[in-house]
């Protein structure tokens, strides 16, 4: 149980790191800033970077930047310089490569069809291996995103039209992956063929809109339209809409944690609300693992919409046993154990009043590492909890994700080395549970898991990955990854 818990002391430092999220409208006359407020809406998904690529008829405008979209997509002079009718754009959690800028998407690349902009969120299981195979060939590249490869694939290619080419370069690909593309004639959105990330269409003003999620539809009154099916390639232009499917279809198996984490609670995605999933996660934990306690408390905000399912079906009350503050950002680095002790309740801080004296079932999302779970356990434990029965809302992360989210090795997965009765005295809880495979599927509304044919991408559960792992069986040279350090 040798876990380094020093720098642990940020409660958000011990979870699943979200993917990414993308955008693209085309034909509009305020693209980038709609762009701009989808990119808001999206921020859950990756907020160590952002950018937009926009097209006016005649040039590409690009503004790319590290950090948070409203640090520098809310300027007029920023936004003044991103001029065109399409656009898209990308939020960024680097899940490969480092968060430098020439990582930051949109990435862009003249071919001799023209100029091509592409973003992209999830994770290429042999982008390594196409990566090297291409170096060899003589190609350069400027970043070490596995996105990249998909601009030197699709310039690779000798079809005369810039869509062949496009899906030329997929059939190459393995992994999860959902792309936005942008031309001079075209928004291009593909989908791979596991459905593994989401891609939604959308429509605002008779234009058409490819997005993450459903939720950054709502915040600029789009409308939704369908979500893009695992495997199409669509292709909007003047002309209107098209509908690819370049590959031999597949039974969809989406990722699971897009309703465990990932997506935002008030998404919907394919065909289900997240929030609804979330409680029924919740109300599921509660027929499984009932805890004798006096009240329920979620840890924030990941927690809540489960905490309130597990409440209302056990019969006990929903009190926010710990305040959550929203307005600090990154916990900056403290000189002493003491200070960074301070710094955890700059986030979060108990709520005495609520716990003292309470047996309280403490609701979770997922223990990753369980360096937070530890605290938060012992958060309760200080302001005078007498018991702790710590309830989690998905089954043990046991394995890790190589299609674009950010999971320790299984060495550090603490599911992955220790059992339930060794993980509950690990995290200093009264009792340990944890929603199983199965009952993960009923609250989707599935009798069970069909080990034959698995509705869900949830390796991370059950260690059954969906395609092959190129990049991990065959372990390509790292070190030729990331030689050039950028400045600032």
């Amino acid at each position: 149980m040798d876990f380094d818990m020093a720098d642990d002391f940020d409660l958000d430092a011990d979870r699943l790191r979200e993917e990414c999220g993308v955008f693209g409208i085309f034909g509009h006359v305020d693209a980038a800033a709609i762009t701009a407020l989808g990119l808001h809406a999206l921020q859950h998904r990756g907020q160590e970077a952002a950018g937009i690529v926009s097209f006016d008829g005649t040039r590409f405008h690009s503004e790319r930047r590290l950090g948070l979209v409203g640090d520098h997509f809310s300027k007029q002079s920023t936004m003044e310089g991103l001029m065109g009718r399409s656009a898209i754009g990308h939020v960024r959690y680097s899940t490969t490569g480092e968060t430098i800028l020439r990582n930051v998407q949109p990435l862009f690349a003249e071919l001799d069809t023209g100029g091509f902009a592409v973003a992209h969120n999830g994770n290429l299981t042999n982008g390594l291996t196409l990566r090297r195979g291409l170096v060899r060939q003589g190609a350069m590249c400027q970043s070490t995103s596995d996105t990249e490869v998909v601009l030197h694939l699709t310039a690779r290619s000798r079809r005369p039209r810039f869509i062949e080419r496009f899906t030329e370069a997929l059939n190459e690909l393995e992994g999860a992956y959902a792309f936005v593309g942008l031309t001079n004639h075209e928004l291009v959105g593909a989908r791979d063929p596991l459905g593994i990330r989401p891609l939604v269409l959308g429509e605002l003003d008779g234009c058409y809109i490819l997005t993450s999620e459903t939720c950054a539809l709502d915040i600029i009154g789009a409308r939704f339209v369908r979500d893009i099916e695992n495997g199409e390639v669509v292709v909007i232009n003047s002309r209107g809409l098209q509908s690819i499917k370049p590959s031999t279809p597949r039974e969809a198996r989406p990722c699971i944690f897009e309703y465990v984490y990932f997506a935002r609670p008030d998404s919907i995605v394919h065909g289900r609300s997240v929030y609804g999933v979330r409680k029924n996660m919740g109300a599921e934990l509660a027929r499984e693992s009932p805890a004798d306690a006096d009240l329920v408390v979620p840890v924030p905000d990941s927690g809540v919409p489960a905490a309130l399912g597990f409440a209302q079906e056990s019969g006990l009350p929903f009190e926010f046993g710990i305040i959550r503050n929203h307005y600090v950002g990154r916990t900056f680095i403290q000189p002493t154990q003491s200070v960074r002790e301070v710094g955890v309740r700059m986030k979060h801080n108990a709520n005495r009043g609520i716990v003292e004296g309470k047996r309280i079932v403490l609701i979770d999302d997922s223990i990753v590492r369980g360096t937070t779970s530890v605290k938060i356990v012992q958060m309760m434990r200080d302001a005078g909890a007498s018991e702790v029965h710590f309830r989690i809302s998905s089954p043990p992360i046991t394995h890790p994700d190589y299609y674009g989210i950010d999971t320790p090795d299984r060495d550090k997965l603490l599911a992955a080395r220790l059992n339930l009765e060794e993980m509950c005295a690990y995290i200093g809880a009264d009792s340990l549970a944890f929603l199983s495979v199965d009952g993960i599927y009923r609250s989707m509304g599935y009798a069970k898991r069909d080990p034959l044919r698995p509705q869900f991408t949830d390796h991370c559960f059950t260690g059954e990955y969906p395609t092959r792992l190129t990049d991990v069986d065959g372990v390509p040279d790292m070190r030729q990854l990331g030689l050039l350090a950028e400045a600032g």
